[in-house]
């Protein structure tokens, strides 16, 4: 599966590897999970990281590479967690010679010159991890770390349906190394009390639909004043939904200055292929979208409210 991109990364001097922008744990997890394991495996290699800042996960210290565009002329570009070529962070990866992509999601179309994407993964550091593995590259404790934490978020802790005996499989491979599990999980789940009280605050904008989806949405002016407030608010408002007795989809829409940032979940049904209709993508039970008014927000929610009627894939 991996012998290809293996290849690939033996032959160029110069690596530069990209992700889908407003990254979250799994996408920067791989990034800097992969950047590292490359250059502990092939020091003589440049290896470069690009794209925005992980504003989610604001303890990560790890800065991206700002590089020339001449960068990648003969370079290659490795694309991660993206199912989308519009969702990259940085379009320049289709200047450079060659590019590889590991992905996860349900794929929709090729990016690629070797285009890896198997979504019985959990995650694209679940990807990582088996590269890793299967091509016997040398570990450390940096590398380890970051692919770990990818696994951790994408799999909802280990607990979403995506996780299976692989992904157990590979997350012991990574602890061969010496992670400090409680520094890290303090780092990805400790929150502000004023944050605490925020979340119970916002429990109270939970609304259903007459066939129990439920459903928050966050007006513009409801936003902290900064662009990328709306991916940050979004997801953390979408997990406070995925608990409720008796609702099997949910579902998150947040405005911005680009539209409504939309978060569709289900843990029974498929709906990636409304968030498909509506220009989004995703997995089976976690996908997004971003749709231009909330008119059409309120199309999307009627189209999973219909689904909610029929029997569960």
């Amino acid at each position: 599966m991996f012998k290809e991109a293996l290849k690939l990364i033996k032959k160029y001097d110069r690596i530069i590897i990209h992700r889908h922008s407003h990254p979250d744990g799994d996408a920067i997890g791989s990034q800097i999970g992969l950047a590292q394991l490359l250059k502990d495996n092939f020091a003589e290699k440049e290896i470069y990281m690009v794209g925005d800042v992980a504003t989610r996960l604001p303890f990560i210290d790890v800065k991206m590479d700002e590089i020339p565009d001449e960068y990648y002329n003969g370079a290659l570009a490795i694309v991660l967690d993206c199912g989308s070529s519009r969702l990259i962070c940085d379009e320049r990866y289709k200047t450079a010679e060659k590019t590889i992509r590991f992905d996860h999601h349900i794929f929709c179309e090729k990016i690629a010159d070797v285009d890896i994407s198997d979504s019985s993964f959990e995650s694209a550091s679940g990807m990582v991890a088996a590269f890793a593995k299967e091509c016997k590259l040398k570990l450390s404790p940096i590398s380890a770390t970051y692919i770990y934490m990818g696994m951790v978020t994408d799999s909802g802790r280990f607990v979403f349906d995506s996780t299976t005996a692989r992904t157990f499989e590979l997350a012991a491979f990574l602890l061969s190394q010496p992670i400090d599990l409680n520094t890290l999980y303090y780092n990805l789940y400790a929150e502000d009390f004023s944050e605490i009280i925020k979340n119970a605050d916002n429990m109270h904008k939970i609304k259903f639909t007459e066939n129990n989806v439920a459903y928050i949405y966050t007006a513009r002016e409801d936003l902290p004043a900064n662009s990328d407030a709306a991916p940050v608010v979004s997801s953390g408002l979408v997990s406070l939904m995925h608990d409720i007795k008796g609702v099997f989809i949910w579902v998150n829409f947040t405005e911005s200055d680009d539209g409504v940032h939309v978060e569709l979940r289900s843990n029974r049904y498929n709906i990636n292929p409304i968030a498909v209709k509506y220009g989004g993508g995703g997995h089976k039970k976690a996908s997004g979208c971003t749709v231009p008014d909330k008119e059409t927000a309120m199309k999307l929610l009627n189209d999973l409210n219909e689904l909610s009627k029929t029997e569960p894939v």
